[in-house]
């Protein structure tokens, strides 16, 4: 039994889970879990739907089935194979913690992407990257040189088919045309403390102001730096007894957990862009066992 994953997103009408539950059942399929959501704002509906092939109908046959459906309620949709592994290439500068945590849980399988290769603007990891078996490339970036750093970049993404840019404390900035060009498919984490700290050792800035919450935010990356659509946010609450060093290491922490979960989203398509703002699906108990987060 083949499982697959269908998303749908359009204006919001009557009808649209209907014709979806009985194209799904004629065709021999078992829907597993199901997700939707009717912005009243702006008139959208998504849906989310996760199914087997009991009859073992494959992608195309089913692509072609939908299609006048999907003409019908002008829908965007998009049919995923359940069992296949994103592409995913990720980038660092020289904090590691994010990009640590995502290769341990990539290595015990609680993140079943394909790693493709890492990139970073240091040697600070290589080793680290090497030791797992995956292709590390050293892309220099200088004032001078950024074009021609992003071309090597881009040659990377083509060369590896990369389905996903992860930018795990990766602190250079890209351009609007690769943000344009890979739109919904660059996530980037910080810390929630932006606008407020800005600059160099933001921490500091908030143990000096006694700032009680300590934050992350994971977001896709647009042209506005710091300000696409976001996909995960967390807090973690610290007290006058901690130290900066301390309000660093929770930081560092909260950080990982959030890429983490924006990644797993984005992987297994619960995550839709909605102008500036994400409609996020979470795994429900009877979803494929390899969306259980671990």
């Amino acid at each position: 039994m083949t499982p697959y994953v269908l998303t749908v997103s359009c204006k919001s009408t009557r009808g649209i889970v209907a014709a979806i539950s009985t194209f799904l059942s004629d065709q021999g399929c078992n829907i597993v879990d199901s997700s939707q959501f009717d912005d009243l704002d702006t008139g959208k509906f998504f849906m989310r739907v996760g199914f087997i092939s009991e009859e073992g109908v494959l992608a195309p046959q089913l692509k072609k089935s939908f299609k006048p459906i999907a003409d019908k309620f002008e829908m965007k949709s998009e049919l995923f194979d359940g069992e296949s592994r994103m592409k995913v290439l990720l980038m660092v500068s020289r904090f590691g913690h994010c990009l640590n945590d995502l290769l341990y849980r990539w290595k015990i399988g609680a993140l079943p992407i394909d790693v493709v290769g890492v990139v970073s603007n240091h040697f600070d990891y290589q080793k680290v990257v090497v030791n797992h078996d995956i292709p590390f490339h050293h892309i220099k970036v200088t004032r001078e040189n950024k074009p021609q750093a992003e071309a090597q970049l881009i040659e990377v993404v083509e060369q590896t088919a990369t389905e996903l840019i992860v930018l795990a404390r990766y602190m250079q900035v890209l351009s609007d045309a690769l943000c344009t060009r890979m739109s919904g498919q660059i996530i980037n984490i910080h810390h929630s403390f932006l606008p407020s700290f800005k600059g160099a050792n933001p921490y500091k800035q908030a143990y000096e102001r006694g700032v009680k919450l300590i934050g992350a935010t994971a977001h896709y990356v647009t042209a506005d730096l710091d300000e696409g659509p976001i996909i995960e946010q967390d807090t973690v609450r610290v007290t006058h007894a901690q130290s900066p060093e301390d309000y660093v290491s929770l930081g560092r922490d909260v950080e990982s957990q959030v890429l983490a979960r924006a990644v797993h989203a984005h992987i297994h398509h619960r995550s839709f862009i909605n102008g500036n703002r994400t409609v996020v699906f979470p795994a429900s108990p009877g979803s494929f066992a390899s969306e259980r987060m671990g």
